[in-house]
């Protein structure tokens, strides 16, 4: 059996046509570029045509497509089928199940869900948290988000918005700016080790290190300056590893998940701190599963979310395994 796999991103779409075994026979991917509202969708039609008219796509057609996206699909309710995702304008509301219904044609089931259900369903089918039916993807790049899976099931909620964990409320006192991405973001996601970097500065005008003589600040270049031994860009990591196994203590007090992964792109440079996130963990983690729980980095780097969402289509064709988030 072949399923198609579609991964729309921020920035690109990503598609693939895989066996039931995970074996990848063909992909493509296009920029979306300056694109929005309905040509995003005519992009997703374009490389997903693609791979349909490929040999692999010919002679063996899929029999269910998966998809996932960077924001929320809704299940149920009135905007059932539709799409909200921030970072692609005019997908505030946007009837995507229609559009890969159509894609596909009669008979093919189709299945939608978040990104974050991608990283933690690719994980696990074929990645560091390969066989856990309980476990945790953490995405940390731009944002910070969790793909939660208990008891092989991804978790959704009543909104469809479990595991938007930047949220997650690890400081106080309350500060504004915790109000667009939430206090765990706003510290220790790409953009927040940028911003706490500059506060630091901000905060200790006489400092001279590596830090202080960037042209820019960005996220790799304070993970470079760490290492090279800048005081500060030290104390912006720990900042980062604090919150980061915060995060984690939480999860497991939560969740009491098999394993945790890590990916993204701070994980990455960020993967060498995984003993010293662990640590923090325990200090504030139960004290029974925290020290049973694993840690990883994810193994299959950009392609969980595209692996997942060809997981997401097997899980469609097959409806006595699916999660119940069939389209």
């Amino acid at each position: 059996m072949t399923v198609l796999g579609i991964d729309v991103g921020g920035t690109k779409v990503a598609a693939a046509l895989f066996r039931e075994s995970g074996e990848l026979l063909a992909r493509e991917s296009a920029a979306i570029g300056g694109r929005a509202g309905a040509a995003v969708g005519a992009l997703i039609r374009e490389v997903a045509g693609r791979l349909l008219q490929a040999p692999a796509g010919r002679s063996d057609p899929p029999r269910a497509l998966g998809a996932i996206v960077p924001g929320i699909y809704w299940s149920a309710g009135a905007k059932r089928g539709r799409v909200w995702a921030p970072n692609i304008p005019g997908w505030d509301d946007y009837p995507l199940l229609d559009e890969l219904r159509a894609l596909a044609g009669a008979g093919v089931a189709v299945a939608i869900d978040s990104d974050r259900a991608g990283y933690i369903l690719g994980e696990s089918w074929l990645g560091a948290a390969r066989g856990a039916r309980d476990a945790i993807f953490v995405a940390v790049g731009t944002g910070i988000g969790a793909g939660i899976l208990v008891n092989g099931q991804v978790l959704r909620g009543a909104r469809d918005i479990a595991g938007a964990t930047g949220w997650l409320a690890l400081d106080r006192p309350y500060r504004a700016g915790y109000r667009e991405v939430g206090c765990f973001e706003y510290n220790a996601s790409g953009p927040g080790i940028v911003r706490v970097a500059h506060d630091y500065l901000a905060d200790e005008p006489d400092h001279d290190g590596a830090l202080r003589r960037l042209p820019e600040i960005t996220t790799a270049a304070v993970f470079e300056a760490a290492a090279v031994g800048d005081a500060l860009a030290v104390r912006v990591i720990e900042n980062a590893i604090a919150f980061w196994g915060m995060a984690v203590a939480n999860y497991v007090s939560l969740f009491d998940p098999e394993i945790v992964v890590f990916g993204g792109g701070v994980f990455g440079p960020a993967a060498k701190y995984l003993d010293q996130i662990r640590q923090e963990a325990l200090l504030w983690g139960q004290p029974i599963s925290t020290p049973q729980v694993r840690l990883a980095v994810s193994t299959l780097g950009g392609d969980a979310g595209l692996l997942g969402a060809g997981h997401l289509a097997l899980r469609a064709a097959a409806p006595l395994d699916d999660t119940g988030r069939q389209g």
